[in-house]
């Protein structure tokens, strides 16, 4: 079968969706060290830059997915979009730091169109058609990441760090009006309301456990403030629970959770995209920091490095939807645990040069793209339709915790892992000596192998997970 018009449409302007969201998410990344320079501060402060969209991103993929299954899909894509558009105009005119996390936490927000994205999918696709239009969109997301770490530096690297926003402009307000013209509304509707107490307790408990776990590594994991923010995470968490049991219309339908396959795919979903996050804040240290350390490369070679996993990704999504459809998604989750795998494997024994590692994570993003393809198809095979928003925006939410989580570890072995490079000397004159050499810390390869050895360990406890998973066929359990 193929896509009709309308369908083909709709697919498209998804897939420009998430291409776009990914690539803004990364897009600034390499300008993290102008941002330290450009606001004047620390490297703990500019880290909110990233924190603030990755919390803001978690929340809204519940709060969004709810609200789309209740006052519908096409509605709230259209308000998350605005909302987003908004805030990238504004990216680039900001002043101080706490202006530019306060737009950051806003586009943050533009996460929230993938479990409404996917719901739309569930809800005006034919079953068969379920999995080529969930791998179409999934591939995006790696592509887009990629492309922003590259066009990313590129730009700032020549224009400054504000053009990575003015050009993005136009291409936000284009996919407002793609929406708006070519995305149909679903009749499918929740009959409930909005459960305001349940909201705020998990937004607050996911929040305090983000900002934990992604600032642990400045503040001290042992500090009183992660300490704290752990410990009233776990309460409002608790009393999120509690909350939900008593009222009529919860925001969770926590016998969702109930059932083994959504369990477990929400948790492999957190596995999977915490590998992919260990490739992302892994290859720019190991290519640019300088020898011995490092390969001494430039931001945009590094940025380059990984281009070649997010095509090849996309390239695969389709093979990955066809497997899903012939095979059914468990497999799909199967293969694609496997190479990521090999792809540890591979960079802990392989990178010996850019070319080598360029090919190690190449197949990580070949892996990631069958994974996710599995994953989001079973998940919308096993949900009830009236329950398509909220589930998906879980699923984001775990996938989020993924990607707060492996920067967090990497970091903290970063730090405990490192060696002396000579970066200069300073002439003297005293006694024999006639200068001093000047030495800066970089993480050392021993830090990266145990990174790595963490991602296979990891892996294979997703595999272990994945073999639990009850078999699904597309279209019905």
């Amino acid at each position: 079968m193929r896509f009709t018009r309308d369908q083909a449409a709709a697919v498209s302007v998804m897939a420009f969706a998430g291409m776009l969201v990914m690539y803004i998410e990364t897009m600034i990344v390499p300008s993290i060290p102008k941002l330290v320079q450009y606001f004047n501060t620390d490297y703990d402060s500019i880290s909110w830059v990233v924190t603030s969209y990755l919390i803001s991103g978690t929340v809204s993929s519940i709060i969004f997915g709810k609200l789309a299954d209740l006052y519908g899909k096409k509605r709230t894509f259209l308000i998350v979009s605005g909302i987003y558009s908004i805030s990238v105009i504004f990216g680039g005119f900001a002043t101080d730091l706490a202006e530019f996390i306060v737009i950051r936490t806003f586009q943050g927000m533009g996460m929230a169109m993938f479990p409404i994205a996917f719901s739309l999918i569930r809800d005006e696709f034919p079953p068969d058609e379920i999995p080529l239009a969930q791998g179409v969109v999934s591939a995006t997301f790696a592509g887009g990441a990629s492309l922003g770490l590259v066009v990313g530096a590129y730009i700032s690297q020549n224009y400054g760090w504000e053009w990575d926003y003015h050009t993005a402009i136009p291409i936000t307000v284009l996919l407002f009006i793609l929406a708006l013209k070519f995305l149909k509304e679903s009749n499918i509707r929740l009959n409930a309301r909005l459960d305001i107490p349940g909201t705020i307790l998990l937004s607050g408990g996911i929040i305090m456990a983000l900002i934990a776990t992604s600032q642990g590594q400045y503040w001290g994991w042992y500090s009183q403030s992660i300490i704290s923010l752990y410990a009233f995470s776990i309460v409002l968490l608790s009393l999120f629970i509690l909350v939900e049991d008593y009222v009529k219309q919860p925001l969770m339908d926590l016998r969702l959770l109930s059932s083994r396959n959504i369990l477990l795919l929400n948790i492999v979903s957190l596995l999977a995209a915490s590998g992919m996050f260990f490739l992302y804040f892994t290859i720019p240290p190991l290519l640019e920091d300088p020898p011995p350390a490092g390969f001494g490369e430039s931001i945009i070679t590094a940025g380059l490095t990984n281009l070649p996993a997010a095509i090849f990704a996309m390239i695969f999504a389709p093979v990955a939807a066809l497997a899903t459809r012939k095979r059914g998604p468990r497999f799909s989750i199967f293969v694609g645990v496997i190479v990521q795998i090999i792809s540890f494997l591979a960079l802990y024994f392989n990178r010996s040069d850019v070319f080598s590692i360029t090919e190690d994570s190449l197949l990580l993003g070949v892996g990631n793209s069958f994974t996710m393809v599995g994953i989001i198809n079973m998940l919308v095979a096993v949900t009830p339709q009236e329950k398509m928003g909220f589930s998906t925006g879980m699923n984001q939410l775990f996938r989020n915790v993924g990607s707060v989580i492996a920067p967090a570890i990497a970091g903290v072995i970063e730090t405990g892992y490192q060696q002396a490079v000579i970066m200069g000397v300073l002439p003297i004159k005293f006694s024999s000596l006639s200068m001093i050499p000047l030495f800066g810390f970089y993480p050392s390869q021993q830090a990266f192998d145990l990174i790595y050895i963490t991602g296979i360990t990891v892996a294979f406890i997703t595999l272990f997970l994945v073999s639990l998973l009850k078999k699904v066929n597309i279209g019905g359990v």
